[in-house]
């Protein structure tokens, strides 16, 4: 990927995300359209480099349409095509618990905002944890491990079941998920009820 220029890994990105957009190969005019692009000419070098790279090829009458090859899909589904990029796993509650979805996207993150261990992202429904500053629709990122110290902040997977969001406490005979919002009670399970799936490493919020 370090060969590819800026505005090719631009245009690589753009067509990875929005491939519904176009129920065929887009054309450049189509694609210059989508992008906002006034110049077709620069459009057509940038595109000439990915099908260099072997990421697009070009398709139909006098090669004026572009599709992805497998090397592009096989690059988003290990998520080089995007450095910073992290797995959006899904939701995690921050009230009563619900079940993380498998990732279906990817989302940028800082690099100050992980860990050089594996990380993921969860998206905060709920309000369990407001006086941790965590607030619903905030992004958490989570690094990925199945250990924590008492009083991290932890998703916490409950029964194999329901994945939640809370301070851990815990000893030989209990765990207690504590929730950030004094109007709600601690959870108690037996240790063998809770599996911890990551710790807390970074937040991210959206104001728009």
């Amino acid at each position: 990927m370090s060969a590819l220029t800026r505005k090719q890994q631009a245009i690589l990105d753009f067509l990875l995300d929005n491939q519904a957009q176009f129920p065929r190969p887009p054309s450049l005019n189509e694609l210059c359209q989508a992008l906002g692009l006034k110049s077709r000419g620069s459009l057509h070098l940038t595109l000439s480099g990915l099908i260099d790279a072997g990421f697009v090829e070009a398709m139909g009458h006098k090669r004026r349409g572009v599709r992805l090859t497998e090397k592009a899909f096989a690059l988003r589904e290990s998520g080089q095509h995007r450095p910073h990029a992290l797995p959006l796993v899904g939701s995690i509650a921050a009230g009563q618990p619900i079940e993380a979805i498998e990732h279906t996207e990817w989302i940028n993150v800082p690099d100050q905002l992980r860990t050089e261990q594996a990380c993921y992202v969860l998206k905060v429904k709920g309000d369990s944890m407001i006086e941790a500053g965590i607030l619903d629709g905030d992004w958490v990122v989570i690094e990925q491990r199945s250990h924590a110290q008492n009083g991290e902040i932890v998703v916490a997977l409950i029964d194999n079941q329901e994945a939640t969001l809370k301070v851990i406490e815990q000893t030989a005979d209990e765990v207690l998920l504590i929730p950030a919002n004094s109007s709600m009670e601690a959870m108690r399970f037996h240790p063998s009820q809770v599996s911890i799936q990551g710790v807390l490493v970074g937040q991210m919020r959206s104001y728009r």
